[in-house]
């Protein structure tokens, strides 16, 4: 099973939380709000195998960016993973919308000559995001919890991004929409725990299943290779 995208550093007990995944092997991508925050998880997880942490600047701490963008630059190469990253133009986030373009210009600056993989937030500025990256020449990104346009949707597609689901979108008829549009190459699965209640990833497995009319043991397949095609791109290089 994969999840490559959630937040369990903001789990009651983020040890045991990796721990359990850990014991059952549950490949997980733990997100970050802001560089502090990779700080002072890192040490903790460079012990496991299937657990990994992302160095993130989220759109929606825009306000503390300025103070952290030191630490982004000097964690960089600490990890594979980039996130919770993006841009954010929503109620919630547009009054900072001037300061996350400088903030995800930065990430993207940052890594473009690296060898990484984004997760991206991209709320009401899907098409934003993807200008910005194709822009900077990044190739390796996923669209965490893809909310926005079908044709934008598509533009993300034939650039060859992948999109990360949950089961939050599986039980809205704007989520299943999307989820019908994304090729079958192209699909990751993810908790955004806490964020989700019932966020059990096998619901999305089985969903896929009668969506493509497939064994559940072929959707986990796909997933699989489809995880594996994502990181062979940053490894051979």
């Amino acid at each position: 099973m994969i999840d490559v995208h959630c937040h369990f550093d903001m789990a009651k007990s983020p040890e045991r939380y990796i721990s359990d995944n850990e014991k059952k092997q549950i490949i997980t991508i733990g997100m970050t709000n802001l560089p502090s925050h990779f700080q002072m998880g890192i040490n903790h997880v460079r012990r496991y195998k299937y657990i990994r942490l992302a160095l993130g600047l989220h759109p929606l701490r825009a306000k503390e960016h300025a103070k952290e963008y030191s630490k982004f630059r000097q964690y960089v190469d600490e990890t594979s993973y980039i996130g919770e990253v993006g841009l954010d133009f929503s109620r919630e986030g547009f009054s900072t919308k001037e300061i996350q373009i400088k903030s995800f210009e930065l990430v993207l600056d940052c890594i473009r000559t690296k060898n990484k993989i984004l997760s991206l937030h991209s709320r009401r500025a899907e098409k934003e995001t993807l200008e910005m990256l194709t822009e900077k020449g990044v190739e390796n990104a996923i669209f965490h919890w893809y909310s926005g346009s079908l044709n934008v949707l598509r533009s993300v597609a034939n650039s060859g991004f992948f999109f990360s689901i949950n089961s939050a979108m599986i039980q809205s008829d704007n989520g299943k929409k999307i989820i019908a549009e994304i090729p079958k190459e192209l699909i990751l699965t993810e908790t955004d725990f806490p964020y989700i209640n019932n966020n059990d990833i096998e619901n999305v497995h089985i969903y896929l299943s009668k969506l493509w009319n497939i064994s559940i043991e072929n959707v986990e397949q796909i997933i699989h290779n489809n995880f594996k095609n994502l990181i062979e791109r940053i490894t051979i290089k």
